[in-house]
């Protein structure tokens, strides 16, 4: 199966991008299944539904959220009626929605798409991600009840990150981190057969800072005093993200790819034609 995953979209620039872009690479490289980030994706404050659903139309299977899962208050409502959006397992116990979904991709196999917020650095506390996960995972192991896993981990720290990828290595096909805005460059292969990287990237304009238009965000490090609010950049964005492609009989990783097309970065992905079997 081939899994698509895009990180965080970014305002207006990420929306367009996505709703642009997505079509032509869900058909170039044949995917079976697309999870977006969308946290951002409204004024770079949430998720509204009217945008929820421009990206479920452009052809994302299932969205995540995020610790600004519910800036946009009507996404309060609306998570209850659409349940191809996931926020955080640990967000809050008495949250509205699912924190874990089961989703039917091509050819009837099943995919389970998670989310866990990290606990480090984050602006308020957070159940304990590693606990969250767990019977989740248990109860959906890839190549049994399910052909492939992916988990969201929306975190601050790398190092909260590399450690709820080891955490789930092998018991999901692909472990992606998200929040930060800018792509690492260790996707790989861990020892028990899930694909990961630390940070997706954005799906935003990255002549920006992580997203925002750079005036208010560089006055507010030099001089130390906020003059107005941020707002996301509107130039030409980079659709960024992580694709793998798994085995059903094991829902292990076969290969993996970062996703890099458009806007200011190198583009990269997978070749036009089948890939090989070493990934990237």
């Amino acid at each position: 199966m081939r899994i698509l995953f895009l990180g965080d979209v970014m305002g207006r620039a990420g929306r367009r991008a996505v709703a642009e872009g997505l079509p032509g690479l869900r058909a170039r490289w044949r995917l079976d299944f697309v999870v977006v980030n969308g946290e951002n994706a409204t004024n770079g404050m949430g998720l509204s539904p009217d945008h929820a659903k421009k990206l479920l139309e452009a052809g994302a299977d299932c969205i995540t959220l995020g610790d600004h899962a519910f800036d946009q208050r009507e996404m309060l409502r609306f998570i209850e009626t659409e349940p191809r959006i996931i926020r955080p397992l640990n967000f809050a116990r008495d949250a509205p929605g699912r924190g874990a979904g089961v989703f039917e991709a091509s050819r009837g196999r099943r995919v389970l798409v998670a989310q866990v917020l990290g606990q480090v650095f984050m602006k308020r506390p957070f159940d304990n991600p590693f606990f969250a996960i767990d019977p989740v995972l248990k109860a959906h192991p890839p190549g049994g009840a399910v052909q492939a896993a992916v988990v969201d981990v929306h975190c601050e720290a790398t190092s909260e990150k590399m450690a709820l990828g080891h955490w789930c290595d092998g018991r999901a096909s692909m472990i992606v981190g998200t929040h930060t805005h800018v792509p690492t460059a260790d996707a790989r292969l861990l020892p028990k057969g899930s694909a990961y990287q630390t940070d997706a990237g954005m799906c935003g304009d990255y002549d920006s800072i992580i997203g925002m238009e750079k005036a208010e965000p560089m006055r507010r490090f030099v001089t130390g005093m906020g003059k107005e609010r941020f707002t996301p950049a509107r130039g030409e964005a980079t659709l960024s993200g992580l694709m793998v492609e798994t085995d059903d009989r094991t829902g292990r990783a076969t290969a993996v790819w970062m996703v890099r097309q458009g806007g200011a970065l190198q583009p990269e992905g997978p070749p036009e034609g089948p890939p090989g079997q070493s990934g990237a």
